[in-house]
């Protein structure tokens, strides 16, 4: 059912002008994708909320855009071209490629004392001693007579980064495209910091484009090789860092649980296995079709980049006590949403397929297309009033106007591209200076005043009272 489910919601998102494979034409891109005109109207109202939520309703959260270009000495400060590596088997026996951690949810099935397994595998896994976690694993497949399906050489390292070459007269050096947007925050501390006289506790988000070169992208658009963030960085004094933790848990789910998608959908997962930056972690997973995945993580970074980087920068970004009267070095909560993988969790979940019809019951405040205007024919009296309403609301709400095809070939369009509602106009409208409005989710159909249609929409349209309720 997985696998079906998936090709159901990339041929709906490619037809309705969601999603399409990047350089298709050409036999397309693999693991990158397009973002069609519904899609990116989507994706632009997943942002406007987050950033609403996240900056513009707060005093102390403030935003930044940074460069995708990132000098080959930030990532020695930060870490990631020592340990952002992915470890992986080639299977001799099939050609198939495993990343480790995938290779042990395969075989965990077929194995005994899967416990005592995986608590020994990643303590290996964790500590990089790959020789013997090589050793332990090929050990396990002979114990458990596994010979027939698996064998393979030696666990193989791949950093995970691009690179490209910054040509100058002067010289040819190496640089790479960000793997993350943190980075870019903590370079530019300062600045912030400065400019515009921020104080403990504050925080710095930014959405922007990443670049991971995946060995294995899969799934649609849940993991790829060029991915959109939403992060922010949380500054806070050392020791405030067990509060914040737990303030942003709960504060990023209570943003989740917004999109009203389930709430068993969601559970909140401590991290086993730690990046390399972080102190302790907790992910925000969501289900995915059938199994839970990572949605967003919220990490305690301590304070492993600014500390770094003053040392490999020899510049000043210490902040200073006034309090304890001496200087010290922020520690850092961040929270990291990727926005692809929150579209995907959105419209995999809103698309509804029955005996009747299929429809996207997305929620009504990221719906790319809001209203409808639907004439029931075409006459000159009737399209002429259509027009007039498509005019009033249009700078209001994002709305189509459509006069093609029979109403109900016409609802169908609209209820695949999650609009939440239509207004038709017919005869009665000129009439009685009324129009029908029709419900997406329901079906249902009112009748309504012609001049009170923006009120009506701006109502049901309004999520002030969440960011009022939610917000510190």
């Amino acid at each position: 059912m997985g696998k079906k489910k998936i090709k159901i919601i990339i041929n709906h998102a490619k037809i309705y002008g969601f999603i399409f494979k990047s350089n298709e034409i050409y036999n397309g891109l693999k693991s990158f994708y397009d973002y069609g005109p519904q899609g990116l109207e989507m994706k632009n109202n997943i942002k406007k909320f987050w950033w609403e939520y996240m900056v513009k309703y707060r005093s102390n959260i403030v935003g930044i855009e940074t460069s995708i270009l990132i000098n080959k000495k930030i990532l020695l400060a930060s870490g990631h071209l020592k340990y952002f590596n992915e470890y992986f088997i080639i299977n001799i026996i099939n050609n198939k490629i495993y990343l480790i951690e995938d290779f042990l949810k395969k075989i965990k099935k077929k194995i005994n004392n899967i416990k005592k397994i995986e608590k020994k595998f990643y303590y290996y896994y964790n500590k990089k001693k790959i020789n013997k976690l090589n050793f332990f694993l090929k050990k396990i497949i002979i114990k458990n007579n596994l010979n027939k399906y698996f064998k393979w050489e030696n666990i193989k390292k791949f950093n995970l980064m691009f690179k490209t070459k910054l040509n100058t007269l002067k010289y040819n050096k190496y640089i790479y495209l960000r793997p993350e947007t943190a980075q870019g925050i903590y370079l530019n501390i300062k600045n912030i910091k400065n400019s515009n006289r921020m104080k403990i506790p504050f925080g710095i988000a930014q959405i922007g484009k990443s670049f991971r070169n995946e060995i294995i992208s899969k799934q649609f658009i849940f993991r790829t090789k060029e991915f959109e963030q939403m992060e922010m960085q949380f500054f806070i004094l050392p020791g405030e860092e067990k509060k914040w933790y737990k303030y942003w848990i709960k504060s990023r789910l209570k943003w989740h649980l917004f999109f009203n998608l389930g709430k068993k959908k969601y559970r909140i997962k401590k991290h086993k296995n730690l990046s390399h930056y972080s102190k302790f972690a907790t992910d925000i997973e969501f289900k995915f079709i059938n199994n839970y995945k990572e949605l967003e993580g919220i990490h305690f970074r301590k304070n492993y980049d600014l500390k770094n980087h003053i040392k490999f920068s020899k510049k000043n970004l210490y902040f200073f006590n006034n309090k304890k009267k001496k200087k010290f070095i922020p520690y850092v909560i961040e929270t990291s949403l990727g926005l692809d993988r929150m579209f995907y969790s959105i419209f995999c979940s809103s698309l509804k397929i029955n005996k009747k019809r299929i429809y996207l019951k997305l929620p009504f405040f990221i719906s790319p297309i809001k209203i409808a205007i639907l004439p029931i024919v075409k006459k000159k009296k009737i399209i002429k009033l259509s027009k007039k309403i498509f005019n009033n609301l249009k700078y209001e709400f994002n709305i189509i106007y459509d006069e093609n095809k029979s109403i109900g070939k016409r609802y169908k369009i609209q209820d695949s591209l999650g609009t939440p509602f239509c207004i038709t106009i017919d005869n009665n409208s000129i009439i009685n200076k009324t129009v029908t409005i029709r419900f997406r989710d329901t079906m249902k159909q009112i009748k309504y005043d012609i001049n009170k249609l923006k009120i009506f929409f701006k109502k049901k349209f309004d999520i002030s009272f969440f960011f009022k309720k939610n917000l510190y």
